[in-house]
């Protein structure tokens, strides 16, 4: 509660303090006025604080106040540097109620910087970065961005300086240079089920197509136009390896549009999935009976006068107007498919629409084979206006998801976890209502008789609806958890029951601390829109046996699926030290940057993601 005051105080009083109040100025400067190429430089770098202003250290504890980094910017001149902290004093902030590490009044951090053996002679702009939060006992400023500068001539015929001699209480804080794969480095494939149910999904979502009002009314007249051609089931498996290979098509094209590396950007893409919440929206406002969305009746006729000329290739034809016409139902599954199939990698999308096709396609290959049980279908009715009429709530609630996508990825914090789970409650309750007959839509008569599948369906809604409520109190939502967003601070409630502790988007300060601690270092290359991701955070990890070996490591977050530089720059170090930008991608690595073992995806299987978590080397 706290945590969430002091953050709604920053955002009330940004607009009043952010641009007057700058109480920390830093300055880099050095004793070495310049140096020849492939020689040290000692830089120094200083804050200076108002009397009452603290600023909090690189190392200080991830889930409270932003800690402060510092890097130097690329330059031509430089190979590589080191930074030195000093002891910071740590104590604990009610604030945050966690143990802090701050400095006041002033602080000097020491950079020494290598510079190349073929740095070109001339001046060189020298730029420290520095990303920092700074706090008095009354207000926290918003974080900033300040960068200081040191010119430096590279000369070659310039003096070696003294060897820097590290001051007493300073401390190593990198970066670490990454150490090379190494071929002994235990590589866990995760052994999930997780494509299975996939494609499982995928072939339910076009079996259920089959159900919708766009869809059932046409299953006579097409099974009809297949039995009075020659070669009928010939012509219905024409129809239906069309609509397979129209679908998988699709997924190939998204495939070989996005690349292998681009699946992750476009899935978390925030102006994709806010195009996909629209369309959704759109949909969902049809469904429900706010519009009818139709083609061109011109586009239509043309085709459907296409396909009556016979044939194989006038089946063909019928099976794309099929799916032109039908689209308003299809759209949903198809989209909710397609956007989950390209989270993955490989062969997902296009397996993904094969499995949906298949599903859409299968009844009618089925029906025109045994015809004697077009009799046994129900026949069109009300039922069909509620099944619309249910489809819009869901297809809202499928909107939200990806709203939500967006404002994990642009870090609005808009809709949370608990405004997302009202609304999913709210959305649910009013479907299960509707189909009671108590909220007065399309398809449900008043004083219409209720039937025992109506009624158990709606009390299957109802009880999901519900289901939610802990969940806007902090309780976990198993599987659920996957889908929702994080709660505050990105701790789950399981997991701060386990103690554990994330540090994010720290890597180096992460080796540092592993350094000082003689631990190992778990990465865990993540993603803000990344289901799999929350599902491996909110589910596998707090369990008590994996809980209890990944206290013997450091743990790290790093999100490649952003729109800050921090993102592109975790993104580029998993496919540089990896060959993949797959999220979640997960490693166990020693203090000084080796890689001792890797486990590829999500993973359901306990056992296994233990022996990953205990890989020593």
């Amino acid at each position: 509660m706290k945590r969430a005051i002091l953050a709604a105080g920053v955002c009330l009083l940004a607009p009043v303090f952010g641009a007057k109040l700058d109480p920390v100025q830093w300055n880099l400067n050095s004793d070495q006025a310049k140096a020849a190429p492939g020689s040290s430089v000692t830089l120094k770098l200083t804050a200076q604080l108002q009397t009452g202003w603290h600023l909090y250290s690189l190392t200080t504890p991830a889930g409270g106040p932003i800690p402060t980094t510092v890097k130097l910017t690329d330059n031509p001149a430089i190979d590589s540097f080191k930074l030195y902290q000093p002891k910071p004093e740590r104590k604990f902030d009610p604030n945050f109620n966690l143990d802090t590490e701050t400095f006041e009044n002033q602080v000097v951090f020491w950079i020494t910087a290598n510079l190349k053996k073929d740095a070109p002679a001339g001046s060189a702009d020298l730029t420290a970065e520095v990303r920092y939060q700074s706090c008095n006992d009354k207000v926290c400023l918003p974080p900033k961005t300040k960068t200081a500068s040191f010119t430096l001539a590279v000369d070659p015929s310039a003096a070696a300086a003294a060897a820097f001699v590290v001051p007493a209480g300073y401390a190593l804080i990198g970066p670490v240079a990454p150490a090379a794969p190494d071929k002994s480095v235990t590589t866990v494939q995760a052994t999930s089920d997780n494509i299975w149910a996939f494609l499982l999904t995928a072939f339910g979502f076009g079996l259920a197509t089959i159900f919708t009002p766009c869809v059932f009314p046409m299953i006579p007249m097409t099974v009809s136009f297949f039995l009075n051609q020659r070669g009928g089931i010939g012509q219905a498996l024409v129809f239906s390896l069309g609509i397979i290979v129209l679908f998988c098509a699709l997924g190939f094209g998204v495939a070989a549009a996005v690349g292998p590396f681009g699946v992750v950007q476009l899935a978390s893409n925030p102006w994709v999935n806010g195009f996909i919440a629209l369309v959704f929206g759109v949909f969902a406002l049809s469904l429900l009976g706010a519009f009818e969305i139709t083609l061109p009746s011109s586009m239509l006729t043309k085709l459907d006068s296409a396909s009556r000329r016979g044939g194989y290739f006038g089946t063909l034809l019928m099976g794309v107007t099929f799916t032109l016409t039908s689209f308003a139902c299809i759209g949903p599954f198809l989209g909710t498919i397609l956007f989950a199939s390209v989270q993955q990698k490989g062969a997902q999308p296009v397996l993904g629409m094969a499995s949906f096709a298949t599903g859409l396609a299968l009844p009618f290959f089925f029906l025109a084979a045994f015809p004697s049980y077009l009799k046994k279908l129900p026949k069109s009715g009300g039922w069909l206006a509620r099944v619309k009429v249910v489809m819009g709530f869901a297809v809202l609630a499928f909107m939200l998801k990806y709203l939500s996508n967006v404002d994990l990825v642009l870090q609005t914090n808009w809709l949370t976890r608990e405004r997302f789970l009202a609304a999913w409650f709210v959305l649910s309750a009013m479907a299960g209502l509707y189909l009671l007959g108590l909220l007065h839509l399309e398809g449900v008569e008043p004083g219409e008789h209720l039937g025992v599948a109506r009624l158990l369906t709606a009390s299957a809604i109802l009880i999901f609806a519900f289901s939610l409520l802990p969940g806007m109190f902090g309780a976990p939502l198993g599987d659920l958890d996957a889908f929702v967003p994080p709660p505050a601070a990105n701790e789950a409630g399981a997991q701060a029951q386990a103690g554990q502790i994330w540090m994010k988007n720290q890597y180096r300060e992460a080796l540092s601390l592993a350094k000082q601690q003689n631990k190992h270092v778990l990465v865990a290359f993540t993603g803000y829109a990344c289901t799999n991701c929350h599902w491996m955070k909110a589910n596998m990890w707090p369990r008590p046996e994996i809980a209890d070996a990944m206290k013997d490591l450091v743990l790290v977050e790093l999100y490649t699926d952003g729109t800050d530089k921090e993102s592109a720059e975790f993104q580029k170090l998993e496919e540089d030290r990896f060959q993949t930008t797959a999220i979640p991608y997960y490693a166990i690595m020693d203090a000084d940057g080796k890689v001792i073992a890797r486990l590829e995806g999500r993973s359901t299987d306990e056992k296994q993601v233990l022996q990953f978590v205990k890989s020593r080397g």
